[in-house]
């Protein structure tokens, strides 16, 4: 589909786009992502119903404008909250000639690394929901739409939004990137890995982690680190703590909260025996569902 051709042709027409291809109907949620009396609940809403000033982006794209909704759909969040710290690979995903105040027409379009080419999905913007909330990923700020939009483009590119419930965070990284991927298993890892990190981190890789856990999914354990699930790694340091340096990392959770309880999460006695400077650089105390 031509975005472009196809949006020249709604605002001569007078009409919001819908998308034959990827319809407002069930067959793009998908048949058993939920039990049939819901999937017949569901309603489809545009953000120009919902709210009365909409944006694509407002202030900047962050890992903290997206708070998973009913989807099990962690894997691509967590790939995504990974992207927005690099603006690079944000720009090819999400092209910058639309929006909801120019030349809006409910049309929307989003890029996509696929056997070895960018692929442009586009999509209309009617967005499901059950109950009155959200089925997809839900904006932080009420008006601010880029990761619903974006996660629709990423259900039609995988044939439903029900192929977006359980996935591989690596996969989406490369969907996202067109970057070449490497795993390392924490059961068994290399003995330089706290190294591995910080060269990554210092190169700007994109780096993610998960629990294993797939008969019981999104569990959350008493420390506070969820089963099944994917995380983004935000941050790697090395700190000075009492007499010694410790290596710790910085990780976030898609749902946009529940965090980790144990040595250097956000309540943790280690911060008061940090120095300071350190202290000051990387200690932010905030229920935003990211943790050292």
């Amino acid at each position: 589909q031509d975005f472009n051709r196809l949006r020249a042709l709604c605002l001569s027409q007078g009409l919001l786009f819908e998308d034959a291809t990827f319809p407002a109907h069930v067959s793009s949620i998908g048949p058993n992502l939920l039990p049939e009396d819901k999937l017949r609940q569901i309603q489809w809403k545009r953000p120009t119903e919902l709210q009365r000033n909409p944006y694509l982006i407002m202030d900047g794209v962050s890992r903290f404008d997206i708070m998973q909704g009913e989807i099990g759909d962690c894997w691509m969040l967590a790939a995504l909250g990974s992207v927005t710290l690099q603006k690079q690979f944000l720009e090819n995903v999400l092209p910058k000639d639309q929006g909801f105040q120019d030349d809006y027409a409910g049309i929307f379009h989003f890029r996509f690394w696929q056997h070895g080419d960018w692929v442009d999905v586009v999509i209309d913007d009617q967005l499901p929901f059950l109950n009155g909330r959200y089925l997809s990923v839900h904006p932080r700020t009420s008006n601010e739409f880029w990761p619903s939009l974006l996660e629709k483009a990423y259900a039609k590119l995988r044939g439903s939004y029900q192929n977006l419930h359980g996935g591989y965070l690596s996969d989406a990284l490369v969907d996202l990137t067109g970057g070449v991927q490497v795993q390392f298993s924490l059961k068994d890892p290399p003995p330089d890995l706290e190294e591995i990190l910080k060269a990554a981190d210092k190169s700007k890789c994109l780096m993610g982690c998960s629990t294993s856990g797939q008969l019981r999914r999104n569990i959350e354990l008493r420390n506070g680190i969820v089963q099944g699930h994917a995380y983004t790694v935000t941050g790697v340091a090395k700190v000075r703590y009492r007499n010694d340096w410790k290596h710790i990392i910085r990780i976030w959770n898609p749902w946009g909260h529940g965090e980790w309880k144990g040595p250097w999460s956000d309540d943790s006695p280690q911060w008061d025996h940090v120095e300071p400077k350190f202290r000051e650089a990387l200690f932010r105390n905030k229920a935003d569902g990211e943790f050292w």
